[in-house]
């Protein structure tokens, strides 16, 4: 039993989950409790470690058993342990250190959703839960977006990272990827009301951040504003319920 909150493996954990660096250049990432375990061994994902509590469900358990199958390292650790090595308040017995892997983009892309500079890690994952609930193919994020494998984003995605496409990549590729796509861009008050635009045809949804809009390059790469009426006289919406109503417009319309 890991009892120590110095543990190496304590430590490893831990900056993991502090660093998008170390996440990135280990290929590696963190999830933690029953539900997110349950999508990531559902959806085939590798662990490489598995962290669990005395206390821990039976569900938990199964699931503990179901990595070890995989061949995961598998360890009992304290409550004093788990809790140095989580990212939440209370963690939840549970803890698996995940294989970060890409699926890949589909041969024809036509419903796209990029995300622009969205630095807020619940907004982020937010809209990552809510693209795949409206059957976007793919998202494309750009430079300076939050890492879309932090703790946070994990947390507010639910599981939606383990069944949709997820690719960080630079503007020149998602140029790319979207030349032969109507890119709309959600914005205040400019454009086209979104039930208007032609959400059927082969396109894709930029929806900026809050604190700063759209980059630049966002802004090049559309081709038509689209925004949401707002009669009540707010200036704007968060960002991910922006992007709810958006995506579920299209999606809406796509499924007519």
């Amino acid at each position: 039993m890991i009892t120590s909150a110095q543990n190496p493996k304590i430590k490893w954990i831990r900056e993991l989950q502090s660093s998008s660096k170390s996440r990135r250049q280990e290929g590696l990432f963190v999830i933690e409790g029953v539900r997110l375990a349950e999508e990531a061994l559902s959806a085939g994902w590798q662990a490489q470690l598995v962290l669990f509590s005395a206390d821990l469900s039976e569900r938990g358990h199964k699931l503990v058993e179901g990595f070890a199958s995989q061949g995961a390292t598998v360890e009992q650790a304290s409550p004093q342990a788990l809790n140095a090595a989580s990212d939440t308040q209370t963690p939840q017995g549970l803890l698996v250190v995940l294989a970060r892997r890409q699926l890949a983009l589909p041969a024809r892309l036509d419903f796209v959703f990029i995300p622009d500079l969205v630095r807020d890690p619940g907004n982020l994952g937010t809209m990552i839960r809510t693209a795949a609930a409206a059957g976007v193919q793919a998202v494309l994020i750009p430079p300076e977006t939050a890492d879309a494998f932090a703790p946070k984003v994990l947390r507010a995605g639910m599981g939606a990272h383990f069944r949709l496409a997820l690719h960080s990549l630079g503007w020149d590729e998602i140029v790319h990827h979207t030349q032969a796509m109507q890119v709309y861009l959600a914005s205040a008050g400019a454009g086209l009301v979104y039930t208007q635009a032609a959400w059927r045809s082969p396109c894709a949804l930029v929806v900026g951040g809050e604190a700063e809009g759209a980059s630049q390059p966002a802004q090049s790469l559309a081709t038509q504003p689209v925004h949401i009426p707002m009669p009540g006289g707010s200036e704007s919406l968060n960002a991910a319920v922006a992007a709810g109503i958006l995506l579920f417009e299209a999606a809406r319309q796509r499924s007519a």
